[in-house]
């Protein structure tokens, strides 16, 4: 027997409805943690993450021997105990230096996750341009040709968007954009990470100019060792509920650009039954037969 013990206190009530599932989600957290061992580049690089993710952010400042490709069941429970359904991971070790490892839980179990190793490094503080705001959204751009045509790469990308992506917002204004995060696939296994803040430069229109400065950090990353679901575990964790899917309408489509486009069915014309000869505006005038006994005439 299970001893379940009921929640007394008004905080206890509002945490455990926090946790709740609920039909829109909270922001999704994340979670910092350290390896069995950690070293200087380790430690800087996860500063920086940890700064572009705030306040969405939980850390864990002790080292953890947790060994994820081998049980992921510590980090899928610290998770579980800090409402965090993203993680990363620090550790440096002589057969694996400089690696993060990024992942993502769903309902209580690992979905998707990979080991990262960091071939070069540049701190943000190398970067004179003004850091990042706190809760901003950012712009996420990923290009290269792997992130299509290799389909553990186009996970990982999906992975990185849904890492890095931050707050659920409707509408993004124009000064309000700040961070631009760029992810290059160089091939199928080095993908370089870049952030840029947009500077708005006066031009001759009324659109203003932008320019991109990299403002850090700045990492390229070799991919080590991975770990992705399936597609039906994959698929079922991309499922909207009923709640949110827009009803469908009959005979009605959209197109690429958004437009709506309708069918209208219309009933079968009988127009053997109209009386035309009896409307008035149809009905031929003297001259108009004349003329046409002539045309005949002319033929014959």
């Amino acid at each position: 027997m299970v001893r379940v013990e009921k929640i007394k206190t008004k905080k206890g009530k509002r945490v455990l409805d926090d946790r709740a599932p609920k039909t829109v989600e909270n922001n999704k957290k994340t979670l910092f943690c350290r390896g069995t061992k950690t070293n200087e580049i380790i430690n800087h690089a996860m500063m920086d993450l940890y700064d572009m993710k705030k306040p969405l952010t939980t850390k864990m400042d002790k080292h953890n021997p947790y060994h994820l490709f081998e049980d992921e069941t510590p980090i899928v429970r610290a998770g579980a105990k800090f409402d965090t359904s993203m993680f990363v991971l620090g550790s440096n070790s002589k057969k694996k230096p400089n690696c993060l490892t990024f992942g993502r839980t769903y309902d209580g179990q690992l979905l998707d996750m990979a080991e990262l190793r960091i071939t070069a490094y540049k701190s943000a503080s190398n970067f004179d341009a003004a850091k990042m705001t706190l809760g901003s959204k950012p712009c996420i751009v990923l290009e290269g040709a792997a992130f299509e045509a290799d389909s553990d790469m186009k996970r990982i990308g999906n992975l990185m968007i849904d890492w890095f992506r931050g707050p659920k917002v409707d509408t993004v204004r124009l000064e309000g954009l700040e961070t631009v995060v760029v992810f290059t696939a160089i091939d199928e296994k080095n993908i370089a990470l870049r952030v840029y803040r947009p500077m708005l430069k006066k031009s001759a229109t009324a659109t203003p100019r932008v320019e991109l400065t990299e403002m850090g950090p700045s990492l390229n990353f070799e991919v080590m060792r991975k770990k992705l679901a399936d597609d039906a575990l994959f698929k079922l964790a991309c499922k909207k509920p009923k709640a949110l899917m827009k009803k469908r309408r009959k005979n009605m489509s959209e197109d690429v650009f958004g437009n709506q486009l309708a069918r209208v069915h219309v009933g079968k014309q009988r127009t053997d039954d109209i009386q035309t000869r009896k409307v008035k505006a149809l009905r031929k005038t003297p001259l108009v037969e004349a003329a046409a006994i002539n045309d005949v005439a002319m033929e014959e």
